[in-house]
């Protein structure tokens, strides 16, 4: 007769799961042995947080739900950051957690807290599981919900008992769910906002960048003939080279892609979730606003749009594009702006500065990234120079977090992309506050013999909060800090490291890093006086285009 753990392994092969994520203990050992005879590969890593990034960037890049595994107590609760992660970024995931024997115990409290109750405000559903002829419904009914719209983290406990226990039952096989389209009433009032639109604009949110949207949206903004803008989530969903693209609200105003929003009489929302931070700001007298998406649109004091189309995206989109194709003489009013939007975001970008500047920064990983090569982006500074100078020629190549936004995930984000990408060039790009938040996982990286760079941006500061002190007047105090050797760091975990002397160095650097294959750490000395220059003084300048 199998045990409960040979049934969450063969439940877990059934869901198709090709990785575990995680750090054992000894209330896993049960799982361990059934892990050891299955075809599942479980990638031990360093800190179980990292795992839980790793889980989540595998469910955002493929669509089905990674999975991480921890021991009880202090292991389950390092993954509570992960499952925010993934709950404010929508990626599906489901975490398996250790507990002491619920039938009996003679540790009385030892390690015991309720993960359950803590997990329950962090995932879409946390539950124990109790017997062990219920593992494989648990199993399905959470990869069911954490795939299901709005994707998100399920978490299950997983008592030693239970998984001790031997008993026989049935696996439940999944099957495909297929959203329905959205109601013709719906379409045809989006429909008519659309045709009266003097100057109508696109929008791609986070959820237009799920993989499987990728081709229905690009064929409906081809069909469509309206130029579109993303937020820094919604980014690559459609071809960044696409003469139709606009640029990225990095910002929430006042940026110069804001010149045309500031213009738009309609927005289309395709996918837009307000978790990430605003990519323009709604007002009384702003653009209409027709939200589409899988789910309806979440009103807030920034965000009310004046109609919906709800149900399955792409086929949604379709419908409309049947109904509007080449009927909409106004569908390029606002093209002509995008040269200048686009040109003023090239500004800068090939200087010879050194310290490097972020434009050129940018501008170089881009010349030494195939256009199906994907930067993984940490939380720090960059990230707004990325989402706004960055052109992403391919669906999901951008990997950055404008939902919790935090720091510490680059790494691990990178680690699982290379796992589901051996082929392509992987980036992972960390400032120096947030490398060293997960800065362990170099040794998963160089163990699993993946072939990675990872840039590291020394400011010796907390930039980003330092940037926001400068801009709200505040002496600069607080955020500052020392880094060691990155070039010494990388080597003592077997990995390869350089440094960049000067802005002609950056590109030929990254360029021998990928070609030498393995685990390389690049440090490239940053220089942010362009925050305040640019983003601040610069865009105090810019003023609403004129009609």
């Amino acid at each position: 007769m199998p045990k409960g753990s040979d049934l969450l392994v063969a439940a877990l092969e059934n869901e198709g799961v090709e990785y575990i994520f995680g750090i054992p203990g000894e209330e896993n050992l049960d799982v361990l042995e059934s892990l050891r005879q299955s075809s599942i590969k479980l990638v031990v890593t360093r800190h179980e947080q990292a795992a839980g990034f790793m889980a989540a960037t595998y469910g955002r890049l493929t669509g089905r739900a990674g999975v991480c595994l921890t021991t009880l107590g202090p292991g389950a609760l390092n993954l509570t950051t992960s499952a925010a992660y993934a709950h404010l970024g929508a990626m599906p995931m489901v975490m398996i957690t250790g507990q002491k024997a619920i039938r009996s115990s003679r540790q009385a409290h030892f390690q015991i807290v309720d993960i359950v109750a803590t997990m329950r405000p962090l995932t879409k559903q946390a539950t124990q599981i109790a017997s062990a002829r219920s593992i494989p419904t648990h199993v399905r009914e959470a990869f069911r919900l954490a795939e299901q719209e709005r994707p998100g983290p399920v978490h299950l406990e997983l008592p030693e008992d239970i998984a001790q226990e031997g008993a026989e039952a049935t696996l439940v096989p999944p099957h495909p769910v297929d959203l329905p389209v959205a109601r013709s009433g719906a379409i045809d009032r989006a429909a008519a906002l659309i045709a009266g639109a003097k100057a109508p604009l696109v929008m791609l949110g986070a959820a237009a960048s799920r993989p499987h949207l990728a081709d229905p949206l690009s064929a409906f903004v081809r069909r469509m003939g309206i130029p579109f803008f993303n937020t820094q989530m919604g980014k690559g969903a459609v071809h960044g080279g696409s003469n139709l693209y606009i640029g990225t609200a990095a910002l929430s105003e006042r940026d110069w892609v804001h010149r045309a929003v500031d213009q738009a009489d309609l927005i289309i929302s395709i996918g837009h979730d307000t978790v990430e931070k605003p990519p323009f700001l709604m007002g009384a007298r702003g653009p209409q606003v027709v939200h589409v998406g899988a789910t309806p649109a979440t009103v807030e004091q920034v965000y009310f749009p004046e109609a919906e189309i709800i149900g399955d995206v792409g086929a949604s989109l379709a419908l409309l594009a049947d109904r509007l194709e080449g009927q909409l003489p106004n569908a390029s009013a606002l093209l002509h702006m995008r040269e200048g939007i686009l040109a003023r975001l090239a500004d800068r970008a090939e200087e010879d500065r050194f310290p490097i500047t972020p434009q050129r920064f940018v501008h170089d990983v881009r010349s030494v990234i195939p256009p199906d090569g994907i930067v993984a982006l940490d939380n720090g500074m960059f990230k707004i120079w990325f989402a706004r100078n960055y052109r992403t020629h391919v669906a999901n190549t951008l990997l950055l977090d404008n939902a919790l936004a935090t720091m510490g995930a680059g790494l691990p984000s990178a680690i699982a992309a290379c796992l589901l990408n051996p082929q392509q060039r992987v980036l992972a790009v960390c400032g120096d506050g947030g490398f060293m938040m997960n800065a362990q996982e170099m040794e998963t990286a160089v163990r699993l013999g993946l072939n990675l760079v990872v840039a590291v941006l020394e400011d010796n500061a907390y930039g980003m909060i330092r940037w926001k002190q400068e801009v709200d007047g505040f002496p600069d105090f607080g955020l500052r800090f020392e880094n060691p050797d990155f070039v010494a760091y990388a080597e003592a975990y077997g990995a390869k490291g350089a440094r960049v002397s000067s802005a002609r160095d950056l590109a030929t650097t990254l360029e021998a890093a990928f070609s030498r294959g393995g685990v390389h750490l690049v440090a490239v000395p940053m220089d942010y006086s362009e925050n305040m220059k640019v983003l601040v003084d610069e865009l105090r300048g810019v003023q609403p285009a004129e009609a």
